[in-house]
């Protein structure tokens, strides 16, 4: 598939859900999401910013080979789904509940699976940070360094009533 197909298949895709959404939300509604290509993505296929009526998607969806149209389509319906069930339901409803598996029905994609299996790549970062208590030796490696004093959640819940406990501050090691 050359760009022009792809391009002109996801103005089709785009229109065509917004549509949709139209026939379940209202004209005013649907016209106000806002649809867009997230370059800083990776493992995520695509997001929805309920407050902002606005949907990210990941632009590695258009390369996943004669399958891509097909991957958009359905990641954008899923997503739009979300703003469907918020829209209708309001913000106290979780995220891939009833609400949203009817909101999936809906729009055309019954049974919905809340996450992906789609090949696109993922960022391994490397742990630098090692932190082990002094009291019950649990080790937790992390990629960022922790900022100020911090303690063993455990243990000070154990010992102080969950509130910070000198005793058990992490010892640190870089790795």
């Amino acid at each position: 598939m050359d760009r022009e197909e792809i391009y002109h298949g996801v103005v089709t895709i785009v229109d065509d859900a917004i549509s949709l959404l139209g026939e379940y939300s209202g004209e005013c509604y649907s016209g106000e999401v806002n649809i867009v290509w997230n370059k800083r993505m990776r493992s995520t296929a695509g997001r929805a910013f309920i407050q902002q009526a606005r949907v990210e998607l990941n632009p590695m969806l258009l390369c996943l080979g004669e399958d891509s149209l097909r991957h958009v389509k359905q990641t954008l319906l899923h997503e739009l789904a979300h703003l469907l069930a918020h829209y209708r339901y309001g913000n106290d409803i979780r995220a891939h509940g009833a609400e949203w598996r009817q909101a999936c029905a809906d729009m055309g994609i019954a049974g919905e699976s809340a996450t992906h299996s789609l090949p696109l790549p993922s960022r391994k970062q490397r742990k630098r940070w090692r932190y082990m208590c002094p009291s019950c030796l649990e080790v937790i490696d992390r990629v960022r360094r922790m900022r100020g004093p911090s303690a063993c959640y455990s243990c000070c819940k154990r010992c102080n009533g969950g509130r910070f406990d000198s005793r058990y501050e992490f010892i640190e090691e870089a790795l």
